[in-house]
């Protein structure tokens, strides 16, 4: 072969190798979607504002003070109606502070330490519904009749400081998960509140 023929074939290799690797480039098929679809999705922020966080922060400390007010029941009461209250507001409460819990973590936003105050991350005025100390060394004291009474007036005004919360969120938040569960926070709690006047007229 002639040193001419020998770059005639070289060159049409070449020419071949570099059509294949051009074909192959361009290609969706061969090598996927291209990556910036996935790199625009993941800088669409995620949908929620400071109600939502402040919703969240402010609910899981009050719904703390519920369950510590409705653990102390087995140890104070016998009446099944009250045993059975305290049982369903921890069981129920319990869960969403898991959830709400998980929001803040998601969003990047302070969880509320444990044994945080009840006007938490400087939002400003006192909780609605949040208990004093007096009211819960109160009810830590109370046994029987006397508890049941104490837990029932004090439950309701927890629980009509939470519908405050709840009315607020749905006010001002942002977020489809907080705002859903707002909504299911105001309507428990307006049932519980009912239950508990009637408990209180019995």
């Amino acid at each position: 072969m002639t040193s001419r023929t020998r770059l005639a074939a070289t060159g049409g290799t070449l020419a071949l190798a570099l059509a294949l690797a051009g074909c192959a480039g361009s290609s969706s098929t061969t090598n996927g979607p291209s990556p910036e679809p996935t790199a625009r999705v993941s800088e669409v922020p995620a949908t929620y504002n400071d109600a939502d966080v402040q919703f969240a922060q402010m609910m899981i400390i009050h719904h703390r003070d519920a369950i510590e007010m409705a653990e102390m029941a087995p140890e104070r009461t016998t009446d099944p109606d009250v045993l059975a209250l305290a049982g369903a507001i921890a069981a129920a409460q319990g869960p969403e502070i898991d959830l709400m819990t998980s929001w803040l973590q998601d969003w990047g936003a302070e969880v509320p330490a444990e044994g945080a105050s009840m006007a938490p991350m400087d939002h400003g005025d006192d909780m609605p519904g949040a208990m004093s100390d007096a009211q819960m060394s109160q009810l830590d004291a109370a046994r029987d009749a006397e508890f049941d009474a104490a837990f029932l007036t004090l439950m309701i005004g927890h629980h009509e400081g939470a519908l405050d919360m709840a009315e607020d969120q749905l006010n001002s938040g942002a977020n489809p998960e907080a705002l859903d569960l707002a909504e299911a926070i105001a309507a428990d709690q307006a049932a519980q509140i009912r239950q508990m006047e009637q408990m209180i007229g019995s």
